[in-house]
C-alpha cells in the first residue's frame, strides 16, 4: 500500500510573498515617518520628499537584514553572528545617513532646502528602533506561516493516518471472512451436528470484525472474549486431544488496545499449527496486562501445515499487523517472532494503553 506524498502537498517553509509583505511594511513606515518628521502637523509636499528618500536608504539596511543576515545567521542559530553583523550593518548605515543624506537630497532636489529632522542621537534611536521591529515583524511573518503550514501538516498526516488504517482493515476483515466461511463450507461438507454453534459463534465473531473493528479502541475484555470465541469456532474445524492453553491475567478489563491486533496471530497459528484429525501439541497463549503494559505470546508446533487457504493469502495478517502497529504505537511496541523447540513463537508488547 503506497502511503500519501505529503511532501508534494506542502511545504514546511514559509511562502513569503514580498509584495504584500513589503507593501505593507513601507506604508506604516510611512505613515508613522511623516507623522514625526511633520511633528504631528499636517504634512507639507517637501515633508512627503523628505520622508520618502529617508525610506529608500532605510530600506537597503532592513532588506540585508531581512535576507542575509535573518536566513544565514538568527534562523540558524548562530546569534553571536547575527548580532555582530546587525550592528555592522546599523552602523555603516546610520552613519552613511547621517553624512551623506542630506548632500543627496541637495542633488536630487536641488530647489528645496532642506533642514535635518534628525539629530545624530535621534537617528541612531530611528535606526535602531526600525531596524529592530522590522526584524519582529518578519519573525512574526515567519512564526505565522510555519503555524499555519503545520497545522495543515498535521491534518494532512492525520489523514493519511485514517486512510491507511481503513485500508489495512479493508484488508484484514475479508480475509478473516474468507477464512472463516472455508470452516463454515468443511462443516457443512462433513454434515456436522454442530454447525448451527458454529455460525452463531461465527457472527460473534463477525460482529466484533465488522462494527468493534471500526471504532477507535476495544476493551480487553472484548479481546479476551473474541479469543475465547474464535478458539471455540476453531474446535469445529479441528479434532486433537490437545486443546489450546490459555492462560490469561488482566488487571483492568477496561485497558483499550488497538481492535485486530491479535486476530491474525490466532489465525497464522491454527493455520500452520494444527493438523485435523492429529494429536499435535497444543496451541499456546498468554494474555498479560498489568499498570500501563501488554504482553501477548502465542506459539505453536512447526508442523508445515497447510489448510484449505489459498497461499496467495499467506502473510496478509501479520503484514497488516506490523503495519498498524508502526501507524498506532510508534516506538511503543516490541513484536518479535522466532523459532524455539520446535515451536513458532510470537511475542508482542505494548508499552501504553491506547487513549
Amino acid at each position: 500500500m503506497r502511503s500519501l506524498n505529503l511532501n508534494s502537498l506542502i511545504k514546511t517553509e514559509h511562502v513569503h510573498r514580498p509584495l504584500l509583505f513589503h507593501g505593507v511594511l513601507w506604508t506604516l513606515a510611512f505613515g508613522i515617518l511623516i507623522f514625526i518628521f511633520s511633528k504631528g502637523k499636517i504634512p507639507e509636499f517637501i515633508d512627503v520628499l523628505y520622508t520618502l528618500s529617508f525610506l529608500v536608504l532605510i530600506a537597503v539596511p532592513v532588506c540585508i537584514n531581512f535576507y542575509v543576515l535573518i536566513p544565514r545567521f538568527l534562523k540558524k542559530e548562530m546569534y553571536v553572528a547575527y548580532f555582530i553583523g546587525f550592528l555592522l550593518n546599523a552602523v555603516v548605515f546610520g552613519a552613511f545617513i547621517y553624512f551623506f543624506f542630506e548632500p543627496l537630497l541637495n542633488i536630487f532636489f536641488p530647489s528645496y532646502f532642506f533642514i535635518s529632522y534628525l539629530t545624530s542621537n535621534t537617528l541612531i534611536i530611528v535606526i535602531s528602533i526600525f531596524l529592530v521591529s522590522t526584524t519582529l515583524l518578519k519573525l512574526g511573518e515567519d512564526w505565522f506561516y510555519f503555524n499555519s503550514s503545520q497545522s495543515k501538516l498535521l491534518k494532512m498526516k492525520s489523514l493519511q493516518f485514517e486512510t491507511q488504517l481503513s485500508a489495512l482493515r479493508a484488508q484484514i476483515n475479508p480475509h478473516f471472512l474468507f477464512n472463516s466461511l472455508n470452516v463454515i463450507y468443511a462443516l457443512a461438507l462433513d454434515k456436522r451436528e454442530n454447525i448451527t454453534k458454529a455460525i452463531v459463534e461465527l457472527s460473534d465473531i463477525l460482529r466484533y470484525v465488522i462494527y468493534d473493528s471500526s471504532s477507535d479502541g476495544v476493551t480487553l475484555k472484548e479481546e479476551v472474549a473474541l479469543i475465547k470465541n474464535y478458539i471455540a469456532f476453531q474446535q469445529h474445524r479441528i479434532s486433537t486431544k490437545q486443546p489450546t492453553e490459555l492462560d490469561i491475567s488482566i488487571t483492568n478489563e477496561s485497558f483499550k488496545i488497538y481492535p485486530m491486533l491479535l486476530l491474525p496471530l490466532l489465525e497464522n497459528s491454527y493455520k500452520h499449527g494444527t493438523i485435523s484429525g492429529e494429536d499435535t501439541a497444543p496451541i499456546e497463549i498468554r494474555l498479560h496486562q498489568e499498570d500501563n503494559r501488554f504482553f501477548f505470546q502465542i506459539s505453536n508446533p512447526i508442523l508445515n501445515a497447510k489448510n484449505t487457504i489459498d497461499d496467495k493469502y499467506s502473510g496478509v495478517g501479520l503484514d497488516n499487523l506490523k503495519h498498524n502497529l508502526e501507524l498506532v504505537y510508534p516506538n511503543a511496541y516490541r513484536l518479535q517472532v522466532e523459532t524455539k523447540d520446535g515451536r513458532f513463537i510470537v511475542t508482542l508488547i505494548l508499552e501504553h494503553e491506547l487513549k
